[in-house]
């Protein structure tokens, strides 16, 4: 039986010698991370339009309720069971 176990060292050091430089120059390149600013004028509106939007989507809901109870309390109410069944499907997966 033979045991060769010199060269399989050199082969080890070779790897390493050429990974080295490689590793090296990776974290010199690091890329800048992205920033973004927003203007308070830009923030002013934002904040404007989303009071606007909240107060209509308010109202809106607060009628589709009261319509919904008032189709309950007469009788008039009635479920679709595709619909409901598709609604349940995910969660049923």
């Amino acid at each position: 039986m033979k045991i060769n176990g010199s060269n399989q060292m050199n082969a080890i050091s070779r790897y390493k010698k050429t990974a080295e430089p490689q590793q090296a120059a990776a974290p010199a390149k690091a890329k800048p991370k992205d920033q973004v600013e927003i203007s308070s004028q830009a923030k002013e509106l934002l904040e404007s339009q989303s009071v606007k939007s909240a107060g209509a989507a308010a109202d809106a809901r607060a009628e589709k309720i009261q319509s919904l109870k008032q189709a309950v309390q007469s009788g008039t109410y009635s479920v679709d069971a595709g619909k409901l069944a598709e609604r349940l499907l995910p969660y049923l997966t």
